[in-house]
């Protein structure tokens, strides 16, 4: 079978470098594959670069190994690309926090939903469609992995403006699974979910126990009715007002409600990521050197781009929990035209996307971002101030068109190095 040319933007990302590294070095189904590392960042690169021959010379799996600053050296002929960029990420994910607050508006973390969320898309869209032109042009039959939020936005606008086949992953139904489990008393991988929704607003349709199949849903609704009252106290409102779990977490799926405040207003923790950063740099230089062994770090991340990709090029299915998709009738009672988070088989035939229905209530609930979403996709490809207003005055977070006008001055003055027409 033909090795797999596999292409990593964002390579230099240490909190997504390992996580893939781990994954691929433990893969020996695509031994022998081209592994293409790309990033702008000479420093960050190189680190990763080391440590990638490191972990693949440990692993014994010959995988094929390159970096380079310049994408268009690395794309021609790829079979699959994995992005994971970020612009300036915590230095502007600041101010998309701190801003809106400035002026009144409450929420509780600025990247997914709320008026953050907006200005995160006008500024990584660009970027992301930049990729995906081309691929059309260098390869045009591969997949593209996203990684970068808002993973709902940019799964949209890359179905919406360019012919490339494209799926949105990430953790988070596995953070509402763990949360879950522990109500239920149950270790995570003792139980199956079924989940559906917004990437990072999604609903939990279906709990079962691996081992007999046996429904626990009920059995939730009555531990959690006992359950430690500080955990999780913002889903489990909605739990008991809808009758289902929402995913993955207060402040993740708070983004999207207008009470989503009621979760905390203190934000990303910036300083334990930049501590967590320092460690991980730290971590990485000692792996290199040999003061510590790699193969402490081969095991499986739980992250979900290599075993797509392996179900892709060999053909050995696999079915992965939840998965970004254009929606196009996968949520039959959510708009078409929208990016949505559900199971999909994935095969060598390509992703399949499980059709499902969510209870209405969750459904009119996750109803109310939508136009947000549209529109600052809108904004985003067409480089516009006046349509980011309308995605402010659409989201449901925002509730001042005063604050609204104020924030899009502001941010915009912030973000206007990365704002452009991209159509």
């Amino acid at each position: 079978m033909r090795k797999a040319n596999i292409v990593f933007i964002g390579a230099g990302s240490m909190s997504f470098g390992i996580p893939m590294f781990r994954d691929f070095f433990t893969t020996p189904e695509l031994a022998g594959s081209s592994l293409q590392l790309v990033d702008t960042n000479t420093e960050n690169l190189s680190r990763m670069y080391s440590l990638a021959k490191k972990m693949n010379e440990a692993s014994g799996l010959c995988f094929d190994i390159s970096k380079t600053t310049n994408r268009m050296d690395a794309l021609p002929d790829a079979d699959y690309v994995i992005n994971s960029l970020a612009v300036k990420r915590n230095e502007l994910w600041k101010h998309d926090f701190r801003v809106p607050l400035k002026y009144g508006i409450k929420h509780c973390l600025g990247e997914n939903g709320g008026p953050g969320s907006l200005f995160l898309a006008l500024r990584t869209i660009p970027f992301i469609l930049d990729i995906c032109r081309d691929m059309e042009r260098l390869c045009p039959d591969a997949w593209f992995f996203n990684f970068s939020n808002p993973e709902s936005r940019i799964i949209l606008a890359v179905n919406k403006y360019t012919k490339i086949k494209c799926i949105g992953l990430c953790h988070g139904v596995f953070m509402g699974k763990n949360d879950v489990s522990k109500i239920l008393g149950l270790q995570a991988d003792k139980i199956e979910i079924m989940a559906a929704g917004l990437n990072h607003f999604q609903w939990i349709t279906g709990i079962r126990r691996k081992s007999d199949n046996t429904d626990l849903y009920d059995e939730l609704r009555d531990k959690e009715k006992s359950f430690d009252p500080s955990f999780q106290p913002l889903t489990r409102k909605l739990f008991r007002a809808f009758n289902y779990w929402p995913t993955c977490s207060d402040d993740h799926m708070g983004e999207y409600l207008m009470y989503g405040y009621e979760s905390g207003m203190h934000g990303y923790d910036f300083d334990r990521d930049e501590q967590e950063r320092i460690k991980m740099s730290r971590d990485i230089e000692y792996m290199i050197s040999g003061k510590l062994d790699v193969r402490e770090w081969f095991y499986k991340s739980g992250e979900k781009a290599v075993e797509t990709i392996v179900a892709l090029h060999t053909g050995v299915q696999t079915n992965l929990p939840a998965a970004v998709v254009y929606n196009d009738g996968a949520i039959s009672n959510l708009p078409d035209d929208l990016a949505v988070e559900v199971p999909v088989v994935v095969d060598g035939c390509g992703v399949h996307k499980f059709k499902v229905s969510v209870p209405h209530g969750a459904a009119a609930l996750m109803s109310l971002s939508v136009g947000a979403q549209q529109m600052a996709v809108e904004a985003a490809v067409h480089g516009d101030k006046q349509i980011a207003l309308q995605a402010l005055l659409c989201d449901p977070v925002v509730n001042s068109t005063e604050a609204a006008e104020k924030i899009l001055n502001e941010l915009w003055e912030i973000n206007k190095p990365y704002i452009r027409k991209v159509i």
